[in-house]
């Protein structure tokens, strides 16, 4: 299933300790982080309220137990005071390869750069990592951080409002994201055109940008305007189906990542 990630802002967060019916949580989801390589959800930024003097902490989604929908409440199986002894990080600032590495290992979870996978050695966001053998997967967590020295973790809220850089012209602007549930994939940008067309919503897929320019605030895709134009158009208020996510691919004549 694809839901938008803007359904997770304003959640609250359950620890694994807290009484059934209690009003109590860890905090609210501000915001989400993914890395702009794979283009994955990596953690959700919980602002803690008053519980921990207004410190924000991460919650990994190899964390998350199940997400209540109607509730807007989202169970993790971390206890409180896992939650408050974890590595204190500055989300005011950009998130360092090396404050991951310290977060994980707080965790004992595994890296999702440590692979060829969108979760390293794999596909989905597995608390323990899995006996698979991948070449180039081994070696220390210390040693897999200082190796990648370009981290790529950004905020989504962030890419909000950007504008999309077709090929040959400037058209719509970034509005939110649709994320797989299971592996926390962002299959696509959503991109309001209404700009440009009266009332149109498309989607993009991550593995047509080419770049996002941060400084400039622009996301770059090989597509042509013509074609973004014709695409099939995006209900938000509807799911998402792989009907048509099938339909937008034949449209852009490319493979879909399902196959």
């Amino acid at each position: 299933m694809l839901y938008r990630m803007e359904r997770l802002i304003g959640m609250s967060i359950r620890a694994s300790d807290e009484d059934i019916g209690s009003d109590e949580d860890i905090g609210k989801v501000e915001d989400v982080y993914f890395d702009d390589h794979r283009w994955g959800a990596r953690y959700l930024v919980v602002d803690t309220g008053g519980w921990l003097g207004g410190r924000k902490v991460l919650i990994s989604p190899i964390a998350i137990e199940s997400i209540d929908w109607d509730k807007r409440c989202v169970q993790v199986t971390l206890t409180r005071q896992q939650v408050e002894a974890s590595p204190p990080i500055d989300t005011d600032k950009p998130v360092s390869r090396q404050h991951e590495v310290d977060f994980l290992g707080y965790y004992g979870y595994p890296s999702y750069w440590g692979g060829p996978f969108m979760w390293g050695t794999s596909s989905y966001p597995y608390p323990q990592r899995p006996t698979l053998a991948v070449p180039g997967a081994n070696g220390s967590l210390n040693e897999r951080a200082h190796s990648a020295a370009d981290p790529h973790l950004r905020s989504a809220l962030e890419l909000i409002d950007y504008h999309l850089q077709t090929t040959d012209a400037l058209m719509g602007q970034v509005e939110d994201f649709l994320v797989d549930n299971e592996s926390w994939a962002i299959r696509y940008i959503v991109v309001d055109t209404r700009s440009w067309w009266s009332g149109k919503h498309v989607v993009i897929s991550p593995q047509w940008i080419t770049r996002v320019d941060w400084a400039e605030r622009l996301v770059y895709v090989d597509v042509a305007r013509e074609t973004v134009r014709g695409a099939p158009e995006y209900d938000p208020s509807s799911d998402y189906s792989r009907a048509h996510e099938a339909s937008l691919y034949r449209h852009y004549q490319r493979p879909g990542y399902w196959q």
